[in-house]
Formats: C-alpha cells, sequence, structure tokens
C-alpha cells in the first residue's frame, strides 16, 4: 500500500498522470467515434502534455525551490534530473510520432501549443498590466478545458478526416461539448482547493468569485447534467454505462475525499486519474456480455 502510495505521488509530481490521463482521454475519442485507436496520435497527445506541463512547471520555477511550502515543488526540483530525462524520452518518442501524422494534423497542434501558451504569457492587457490568461478573471478553467478538447477530440477528428474516414458531424459536435463539461468538472475542485493559494497570487479564479460553496455546488450540478447530456446522446450502451459510472464514482470522490478535507492537499490529484479510469471503465463495458 505505502509502495502504491509512493508510486501514485511520483505520478504527479513528474506529470506523468496528467499525460497518461491526455492519451486515456484521446483514445477514449476514437472509441466513442467507433475507429481504431491511432496510437501515434495518442503518443503526440500524451508526450506533448507532458512537455509542455515540465516547460510550464520551469516557467513558474520560484526563486528558491527547495525551501518551498510545497512538497511537489520541492520534490520536482531535488530530483530536476528527472524532468530533463522524462523530457528527452519524450521529445524522441514525439519526433517519431509526427513523422506519422497528416500536415494538417502537425499544423493544428502548433496551434494548440500556441493556445496553451496563452494561459501563463503575459500577452493581454488587464488593469494596466500584461498577463496570460490565467490572470483574467474567470477565464482560467475555461481554457484549460478548451485546449483539452482540441487535443483530445479535434486533433483525432482531424487526422481521421484527413485520413478520409467520415465520422458523423453531430457525433464530433456532441462529444466537444460533453468532454468540455467533463474538464471542468474535474477541473473546478484544483481551483476550489486552491483559493487561498490563488487569492494570494492574485488570480481570479471562478471559485475565487463565486465563492467556495457555490463553486462546490456548481461542480456537482455539471456532474448532474453530464449525467442527463449522456443519456440523451444516441451514443452505443457501453460508452453511455461507462461515462456515467465514471460520474458516479468523480462524485463518491468529491463527497467522501476531496471535498471533505483540506488536509490531504493531493485527494483532488485523482480526479486526473478519474481521467484514465473513464477511458478504462469504458473499455470494459465493451466487452462485457451487454445489449448493445
Amino acid at each position: 500500500m505505502l509502495f502504491l502510495r509512493k508510486l501514485f505521488y511520483i505520478t504527479i509530481y513528474t506529470n506523468l498522470l496528467i499525460a497518461m490521463a491526455a492519451m486515456a482521454q484521446c483514445a477514449l475519442t476514437y472509441i466513442i467515434f467507433e475507429r481504431s485507436i491511432n496510437w501515434y496520435i495518442v503518443l503526440v497527445e500524451g508526450t506533448a502534455t507532458l512537455l509542455l506541463y515540465n516547460f510550464s512547471l520551469w516557467w513558474s520555477k520560484p526563486k528558491n525551490p527547495k525551501e518551498s511550502k510545497f512538497p511537489r515543488t520541492r520534490w520536482i526540483f531535488n530530483h530536476e534530473w528527472v524532468m530533463w530525462m522524462n523530457n528527452g524520452i519524450a521529445l524522441l518518442i514525439l519526433a517519431y510520432c509526427l513523422w506519422h501524422i497528416h500536415i494538417y494534423s502537425f499544423l493544428f497542434l502548433g496551434f494548440i501549443g500556441l493556445l496553451s501558451l496563452l494561459y501563463g504569457m503575459p500577452l493581454f492587457t488587464f488593469h494596466d498590466r500584461k498577463v496570460g490568461l490565467r490572470q483574467i478573471p474567470g477565464a482560467k478553467i475555461f481554457h484549460i478545458a478548451l485546449v483539452w478538447v482540441c487535443s483530445s477530440v479535434v486533433l483525432p477528428y482531424i487526422e481521421l478526416a484527413n485520413m478520409e474516414v467520415s465520422i458523423e458531424q453531430w457525433v464530433f459536435i456532441a462529444l466537444c461539448g460533453l468532454k468540455f463539461i467533463f474538464l471542468i468538472i474535474c477541473t473546478l475542485p484544483f481551483d476550489i482547493r486552491d483559493i487561498q493559494q490563488d487569492s494570494y497570487y492574485h488570480l481570479r479564479t471562478l471559485p475565487n468569485m463565486l465563492g467556495e460553496r457555490k463553486a462546490k455546488n456548481l461542480t456537482y450540478t455539471l456532474l448532474a447534467l453530464h449525467c442527463l447530456l449522456v443519456l440523451a446522446v444516441p451514443y452505443t450502451l457501453f460508452v453511455k454505462i461507462g461515462l456515467i459510472l465514471t460520474n458516479v464514482f468523480i462524485f463518491a470522490l468529491l463527497k467522501l475525499a476531496v471535498f471533505k478535507t483540506k488536509d490531504h492537499y493531493h485527494y483532488a490529484y485523482l480526479l486526473d486519474g478519474s481521467l484514465v479510469l473513464q477511458f478504462v471503465i469504458v473499455v470494459l463495458c465493451h466487452y462485457l456480455p451487454l445489449p448493445c
């Protein structure tokens, strides 16, 4: 049990968990589209996410990281070689996979990268100072959800279209909407957890603006809305069951752990794990003897 706990923290600290989450969400798109998984696209998604999150860590490196009050920051910069090793491996895999995708997918990936950089780079003027999107009140969570929808849904869709594989437009649009809501659900608890920290850095996130209780209620409301929309769209039965079971798990996770105590800072990262779990549950439901 102790080994699994340490392993979980290492996947958080090294950003491997979020990279696996990105790969899982990308692969899930192919399952919902009822098409074979393109592992080149999935690996591009995972390695690019890892590199982007590691770059964000490096970009926001504090002056004295080893004296930080945050365990994650201390661990990362006490083991900085791990980050650079992961970056090197990810770059090699990314370079190899990029040779196997269509040029339009490659160009769209560049657009996603630029969109991601807008998160922290001071390119916008707000209250007479240059800020990134994360400093614009309420924009942070929607920007993150948009980037993930582009990378995990639109990118596979573009690659399939360039391979002349047709996907019904309503399936694509419905998945974009469902994914956007689901990613807000998985992101809100992080901002609720970080209300005090974000206030210290003068970040006006949605929970800062609404207050903790209203932000929690919004999370539950969006979870219920997501369930209703899943039932409404004509997806296959195994996909519906898998998505709703994941929502039930997230509801229990929020009630019993994430929103219950502030003592365990990393409980919220279980929601990153739920992005992987959603893929696993849908795949398992696919292989169960259900009358789909």
